[in-house]
C-alpha cells in the first residue's frame, strides 16, 4: 500500500511540474505557443509588438516576439548559435520595425576577459528574418545607430585610437568591419 501512495504522489508531482500550460514547450492541448521566459533584454516596438532576447547557456542568443494585441509569444528562435559563455553585455534596440541586437560571447567572460565572439544581429520582415555578423577576438560592439532610417544601421566600438564600424543595409546584409584611425 505504501508503494502505491508514493507512486501516486510522484505522478502528481510530475503533472504539476511539467503538465501545466506555459511550463516550457508547447501546450498541445490548446495549441498555444509557449509563454516567454525572463528575457535578458525586452523592448516594445512602435507598433506595439514586443521582442525579447536572452542568452541560453550552451545554445546561443534566443529571440521571441509577441504581436501588438498581446497574444502568445512566438516559439524561441536561435539568432546565433554558440557553445561559448555569455558575457554581460546583451543590448537590444528598435528602429521602427527593425531590431538590432549586440551580444558577446567568450570562454572566460565571467572572469573579465574580453569576448571571443562579438555578434551584431538585425531582425526584419516581421522578425522572421535575422542577419548576423560575428567578429572574432574583438572587444565587442558598444552601440547600434540608424543612419537616417532603419534601412541602414551602424554598429560601432570606439577607443582613443580607433573607431571600429560595421554597417548593415536592408536587402544586402552586413558589410565588412572597418577600422578607422582617429
Amino acid at each position: 500500500m505504501r508503494g502505491a501512495r508514493w507512486l501516486a504522489l510522484a505522478g502528481a508531482v510530475i503533472v504539476v511540474a511539467c503538465g501545466r500550460p506555459g511550463a516550457g514547450g508547447d501546450d498541445s492541448a490548446t495549441g498555444a505557443s509557449p509563454t516567454h521566459a525572463r528575457f535578458d533584454e525586452e523592448i516594445k516596438l512602435a507598433d506595439g509588438r514586443r521582442v525579447g532576447v536572452s542568452y541560453a547557456a550552451g545554445r546561443g542568443v534566443l529571440e521571441q516576439h509577441q504581436d501588438a494585441e498581446g497574444g502568445a509569444w512566438s516559439k524561441p528562435r536561435i539568432v546565433y548559435a554558440t557553445q561559448s559563455n555569455a558575457c554581460q553585455s546583451l543590448d537590444l534596440k528598435a528602429f521602427g520595425d527593425t531590431v538590432a541586437v549586440i551580444a558577446n560571447w567568450g570562454y572566460y567572460c565571467a572572469d573579465g576577459d574580453p569576448p571571443d565572439e562579438s555578434i551584431a544581429a538585425v531582425g526584419t520582415a516581421g522578425l522572421t528574418h535575422w542577419d548576423t555578423k560575428v567578429t572574432k577576438d574583438f572587444d565587442g560592439w558598444e552601440k547600434a545607430t540608424a543612419d537616417g532610417d532603419a534601412r541602414r544601421l551602424t554598429f560601432t566600438n570606439s577607443s582613443t585610437e580607433w573607431l571600429t564600424r560595421l554597417r548593415w543595409y536592408e536587402g544586402e546584409g552586413f558589410g565588412e568591419v572597418e577600422n578607422i584611425r582617429r
